[in-house]
């Protein structure tokens, strides 16, 4: 090859290789601490797996706790930080008081911090939890892209906006998702989650009792049998009791929920609003009647890294706290040596690629 035209290629390719690593969009991508902590995601499914052997109702509710960070500005871990003195934080909103596991994330962060300091988000320990819940109550295995970084704000005023309202119907419901560009499909996927965990009874009691201004009545889009049973369980006012969103199959990802929400068993307004939409219908009794819950884990697979993405911060626009509760004082932040390593181990490889293929060419 000529000087010149060596040069030129030189300079294209490295133009190219320049670009790819400098960008600074934020962006996830699968196995992002191989090279920083190769055992992040051992570590987490192994304390996943302990923590759901003595505690099943938890995989529930870590799901829940994971969709509603990223439904509440992104997926950054905002929804693990503790309220202060000039703050109330999003986990201290009305909305979310029966929201668990942030004990769970906790505990995890914690053995993550012993074995590598200041690399793991919270946000993705969250998001790593919530992934291995679905695996090891037999559902799919879903290949999570990592390297979210965490924000450091939450405030309990964007909870509301950003959660569907009593009474929602199925028009408000997908016009929330498409504010996250996820679609009508997202949303009766993702509804599918509730085939595992339990709610409160306050979550669903106004349709067991008082269901209009100027009756007593239940609502009539539940079935009967199932509004007695519920009954049974939920006395009127009670606010504490849970009940398997699942009813026979609540520990078990599996299509047990399909089958309930197409039978008028779906224990939230929200589920029952699916069958109240052409889309969203059609997927519901396509899955109620499959024999094989094949095509409900590939799109749930889909759809749930799809969420995973929601609002995500990377390349430094966030941090990686050393306590998920709380955000790194200033001291701390700056610290962040080995949370850098990922990014610093690519650009430190464009820049071997670069010199290679000079002396190459």
């Amino acid at each position: 090859m000529a000087p010149r035209s060596a040069a030129l290629a030189v300079v294209a390719v490295a133009a190219t290789l320049l670009a790819l690593c400098g960008s600074t969009e934020a962006h996830t991508q699968l196995g992002a601490y191989n090279k920083t902590c190769p055992q992040a995601e051992d570590i987490v499914f192994k304390e996943m797996t302990a923590v759901l052997a003595k505690s099943p109702g938890l995989a529930g509710s870590l799901l829940r706790l994971f969709s509603v960070d990223c439904l509440l500005g992104g997926c950054e871990g905002s929804i693990l930080l503790d309220s202060t003195a000039n703050n109330t934080a999003e986990k201290d909103s009305p909305l979310n008081k029966g929201l668990r596991g942030y004990d769970v994330v906790d505990s995890i962060k914690a053995k993550l911090e012993a074995a590598c300091p200041g690399v793991v988000s919270c946000a993705d320990v969250l998001a790593l939890a919530a992934r291995d819940s679905v695996r090891i109550t037999k559902g799919p295995y879903i290949p999570m892209p990592t390297g979210r970084q965490d924000g450091n704000r939450s405030s309990a005023a964007d909870v509301a906006p950003n959660t569907p309202k009593p009474g929602a119907n199925i028009t408000d419901l997908i016009a929330l998702f498409a504010r996250f560009n996820l679609t009508a499909k997202d949303l009766a996927v993702l509804s599918g989650a509730h085939t595992i965990g339990k709610a409160h009874c306050s979550a669903f009691s106004p349709r067991l009792y008082n269901f209009t201004a100027n009756s007593s009545a239940s609502d009539p889009t539940l079935d009967a049998n199932y509004t007695a049973t519920l009954r049974g369980q939920c006395k009127a006012g009670d606010l504490a009791t849970l009940v398997d969103l699942d009813p026979g199959s609540g520990a078990t990802f599996d299509l047990g929920y399909y089958g309930d929400v197409a039978a008028s068993r779906g224990l939230l307004s929200t589920d029952a609003a699916l069958l109240l939409d052409g889309d969203t219908r059609a997927y519901v009794m396509r899955q109620a009647n499959a024999t094989a819950p094949d095509e409900f884990f590939a799109d749930f697979a889909a759809s749930f890294v799809n969420m995973s993405k929601i609002g995500v911060l990377s390349h430094h626009k966030g941090e990686i706290r050393r306590q998920c509760s709380a955000v790194n004082p200033p001291s701390a932040s700056s610290l962040a040596p080995a949370a850098m390593s990922a990014h610093a181990v690519l650009l430190a490889s464009c820049f071997v690629s670069i010199v290679t293929l000079a002396l190459v060419l």
